[in-house]
């Protein structure tokens, strides 16, 4: 998290980082508890990274790009989605049958947004918006992905200036009880 570059070349190694992390739970066999740390550690970058992108990213692209209001309104629609079968999956144990089936059903979820915000998404605002904005954009998505919440909360706002205001907050008693827990962190 906090690569550098502008928004988009942030945004696509958060990707790269995240398919590391499905790489390491599919090479792990059906109930290793190292599924479940693997697991916690997706659910933690995709939410701070779902939070930074409905803060600054889909704003810009409303903004900038034709069409741009329907693209962010679709891609809200496959937060949704995941983070709700995040929320799911944070009371799953690793042996529990139920994660199988989650964790599957959150990668094929994220593989599927990604490419689409990869091949349709960001060139189209890559085209539509001036370099130094997109550079300016980068710096707003790593400082907020530095105060985001770490674990899903479905029915918090999505949307500036509500999500805005509130994920600091909620992300500090997130990483306090990730600190306590332990959450996120090989023993």
């Amino acid at each position: 998290m906090g690569h550098g570059g502008n928004v988009i070349d942030e945004l696509v190694t958060d990707h790269r980082e995240v398919e590391e992390l499905f790489g390491k739970i599919e090479a792990l066999p059906s109930g290793h508890k190292d599924r479940k740390l693997y697991a916690d550690q997706v659910t933690i970058e995709l939410v701070r990274h779902s939070v930074a992108e409905e803060a600054y990213l889909y704003p810009a692209v409303r903004e900038h790009v034709a069409g741009g209001d329907a693209l962010a309104d679709k891609e809200l629609e496959d937060h949704a989605k995941a983070e709700q079968i995040m929320k799911d999956l944070e009371g799953c144990a690793a042996d529990d049958a139920e994660f199988d089936r989650l964790t599957g059903m959150l990668m094929s979820e994220i593989r599927a947004h990604v490419a689409d915000e990869e091949g349709n998404l960001f060139p189209r605002l890559r085209e539509a918006c001036p370099a130094d904005a997109l550079d300016d954009l980068g710096d707003k998505v790593r400082q907020a992905k530095k105060t985001a919440p770490t674990r899903p909360h479905p029915s918090a706002p999505d949307r500036p200036p509500a999500n805005k205001l509130l994920a600091p907050g909620v992300g500090m008693v997130d990483r306090m009880r990730d600190a306590l827990s332990g959450r996120g962190k090989k023993s």
